[in-house]
């Protein structure tokens, strides 16, 4: 039978003037009330204040911070200095974090769309008025149409409150979040097939003889305290083996750089297994005490020769063997890294389930230098809805695909029936700190579900483009100005002793304008919708506090402990209670290879070339596109464009080009050339996020492409229904 997951399990781990004005006029009538404090020079920081308990979501990594108050007015951001996580440091995004808490064009008040969806015309109107407004038309909706009549789209800690009330007491299937449909969702979903665990990035880089990268550029992602790990073994001597199209800041550091052509990976990482296998040079002790189907799965790939790969991959054969002597002189102590954003190609659940069986072919489980599972602190509490019935079937499960599909609703299982009505209508919408306009590929489909709704709700910090589709439009608070989750974790890999930690995010200053926070927006929604007995918590504080009461903590307690409570943790090292599945019958069960198994890829149309895309050091995809400190630094993101390729096509570094896909789609805006040997002929990249279309986004619009929008060939990989988001073909055309 297939994986039935729940989120939990899954990561265990009064009257106001009613005229209608543009969002940016009422952003700028609003902040010209506020006093500004003009921020310190450098090392200046006289007469201010520290507040402690920050934890940083300029990206979902969660540092530690300290804020310095002056007059009420944060003016800096630190790394909190009892942190054991991140430390002082912090990235540029956390530093600019500043920037997105006083940007003028952050949502304020709520708002009412009197215009068109996608062309809206934005009305101020009370809390009382939007609240009402959602409650009674989310009810209407359920009443005609029952709980499977709304979809959500959701994401970040925000979004976890709201979340568990459409799913637990509303009852709605129809829940699809980004962080597993078009990122993480695929890699912990295989690599349950395979150990029964869904990793996090807890490879111990720190302690490795060998860190393997295929897909994964650290250096741009920037997480701190996992970048700390892989710069320690680096340190440490450990050999970097990077496999990447593209000369990545990983591959700049690299030991051996594969440059393999895009979708591929499969077939490489079989090839590697197959050569270990047949010079027997594998960790048989390891397989003997925690393998199953081992024998199945080396009779099954052995037809992956190196030279079959090399063909295939377009590598040398010789360096695909030199890959594999070297993970194999080093074995155990090899960090494989799962990766993080591994929807790529339509293929990624094999994929991933190579990189688990590659692991355990060379028992790198549960040693230093390995996969480890470090344990962090126990006890605390959870908070959360009632869980009531949910009477109709998932999409997924009327359909009898995805088995092995992450926690919520395949996200084309839910456009598709809403566009279509069938089998049932989808009807209203609750976006909730998601853009699935820049998340979700494709976006005409997406707009096109968006306009058959009879109604749409969005909740906020910035305008981001998905907001143009909103009827009702809140502003939610920043990470700055709320209670809303606990970090916890432990200090384990290159530590004198272990240690762990419990870091509850608590406001550096209070919320500006009339924004609320999402325990009270959901509760208020809730009562309106006949919900009102249901209700867990009154606010965010409650539920931190309720959650730290099982370690016999509180809110106050950890502010005495300057925003971080530590103690003392425990080895992480030691036999893993595990068995690799090389060979899953279940996977086969429901018509899914029961081995790792390469499916092939299109090469790309003669004239076209692949798109990639990734991260920028400074930016976090589109989340950060009006931060004004980080668009200083890079406000564009040129494509990258291999150097006798451009040479070939008459384009020289800094030429502006459009780009159109296979599908004909153009891109709205234009952006640079950078030539460059250190990409593949077949390839283009430029950095996600960029090219928003929203005007009130006064400092990212139109800033660089939006690649999603050229997306628009789809790829759903079958095991989970997740997004290939790198499967589109594009040409580019010189802009005189």
């Amino acid at each position: 039978m297939a994986m039935n997951l729940t989120r939990r399990n899954f990561l265990k781990t009064a009257s106001i003037a009613a005229a209608s004005v543009p969002l940016s006029k009422v952003a700028a009538q609003a902040e010209s009330g506020v006093v500004k404090t003009p921020l310190a020079a450098p090392g200046t920081f006289k007469n201010t204040q520290t507040a402690v308990g920050g934890v940083c979501e300029m990206c979902f990594w969660r540092c530690q911070l300290i804020g310095k108050i002056r007059d009420g007015r944060l003016i800096k951001l630190e790394g909190n200095p009892k942190s054991i996580d991140n430390g002082v440091s912090i990235c540029a995004r956390g530093n600019a974090g500043v920037k997105l808490l006083y940007d003028p064009d952050r949502l304020k008040y709520p708002l009412k769309n009197v215009g068109k969806r996608g062309a809206p015309k934005w009305q101020r109107i009370s809390w009382e008025e939007a609240l009402d407004t959602c409650g009674s038309k989310l009810k209407e909706i359920q009443e005609k149409h029952g709980a499977k009549g709304i979809a959500m789209f959701p994401h970040g800690s925000t979004a976890t409150y709201p979340m568990g009330f459409l799913e637990n007491v509303v009852g709605t299937h129809n829940v699809s979040e980004a962080s597993f449909f078009q990122c993480r969702g695929i890699r912990d979903t295989a690599y349950m097939a395979t150990i029964g665990l869904p990793p996090n990035e807890d490879v111990d880089m720190a302690n490795a003889k060998v860190i393997f990268f295929i897909g994964n550029h650290l250096g741009e992602n920037v997480h701190v305290s996992h970048l700390k790990r892989y710069l320690k073994g680096l340190e440490n001597g450990a050999k970097l083996i990077v496999v990447d199209p593209r000369y990545s800041a990983s591959a700049a550091k690299s030991d051996i750089w594969v440059q393999i052509r895009p979708g591929t990976d499969t077939a490489f990482m079989l090839a590697i297994m197959n050569y270990l296998i047949q010079n027997k040079k594998y960790n048989a002790e390891f397989i003997e005490a925690h393998g199953e189907g081992f024998d199945k799965m080396a009779e099954g790939i052995k037809e992956w020769t190196l030279e079959k790969a090399a063909k295939e991959c377009d590598v040398p054969a010789e360096q695909i063997k030199e890959v594999a002597e070297l993970l194999a002189a080093n074995m155990p102590n090899v960090a494989i890294h799962p990766g993080r954003h591994v929807s790529w190609n339509g293929n990624d659940f094999q994929r991933q389930r190579a990189l688990a069986c590659l692991t355990g072919v060379l028992g790198a489980f549960g040693v230093k230098g390995g996969f480890v599972q470090p344990k962090g602190p126990k006890g605390l509490g959870k908070v959360g809805w009632p869980k009531g019935e949910k009477h109709e079937e998932s999409l997924r499960e009327m359909a009898d695909v995805h088995h092995y599909s992450p926690p919520g609703t395949p996200t084309d299982l839910i456009r598709d029936t809403a566009i279509t009505g069938k089998p049932y209508p989808i009807k209203g919408c609750v976006i909730w700190g998601q853009n699935p306009i820049q998340t979700i590929p494709n976006q005409e489909k997406t707009i096109k579900m968006l306009e058959q709704m009879d109604f749409v709700m969005c909740v906020d910090v910035m305008p981001t483009d998905i907001t143009m589709y909103a009827d009702i439009l809140l502003p939610d608070t920043s990470y700055l100005e709320r209670y809303d989750m606990i970090k916890s974790g432990t200090q384990w890999d290159f530590a004198e002793e272990h240690k762990q930690y419990i870091a509850p995010r608590m406001p550096l200053v209070a919320p500006g304008f009339e924004r609320k926070e999402s325990i009270w927006i959901t509760n208020e929604i809730a009562k309106r919708m006949g919900y009102g007995d249901k209700i867990p918590v009154q606010s965010q504080e409650e539920a931190i506090n309720k959650m730290l009461a099982g370690v016999e903590l509180s809110i106050d307690k950890i502010k005495a402990e300057d925003g971080i409570h530590i103690q003392p943790g425990k080895d992480p090292y030691g036999e893993m209670e595990i068995t690799v599945l090389f060979h899953n019958p279940e996977l086969e069960e429901n018509g899914y290879p029961p081995i790792p198994t390469y499916i092939p890829v299109e090469r790309a149309p003669e004239g076209f070339m692949r798109l990639l895309y990734g991260r920028s050091p400074v930016h976090t995809f589109n989340r950060s596109q009006n931060n004004a400190w980080l668009m200083a630094e890079n406000d564009s993101n040129p494509v990258w464009v291999n150097d006798k390729l451009a040479a070939k096509l008459g384009l020289k570094e800094g030429d502006t080009v459009s780009l159109i896909n296979q599908d004909g789609v153009k891109s709205r805006t234009t952006t640079t050339v950078k030539v460059t040997p250190g990409i593949r002929q077949d390839s283009v990249y430029m950095y996600h996020g960029f090219g928003s279309m929203n005007p009130e986004l006064t400092l990212g619009v139109g800033k660089g492409i939006d690649d999603c929008s050229l997306i628009t060939k789809l790829a759903v990989d079958p095991e989970t229904g997740a997004h290939g988001m790198r499967n589109n073909f594009v040409k580019l055309v010189k802009v005189s």
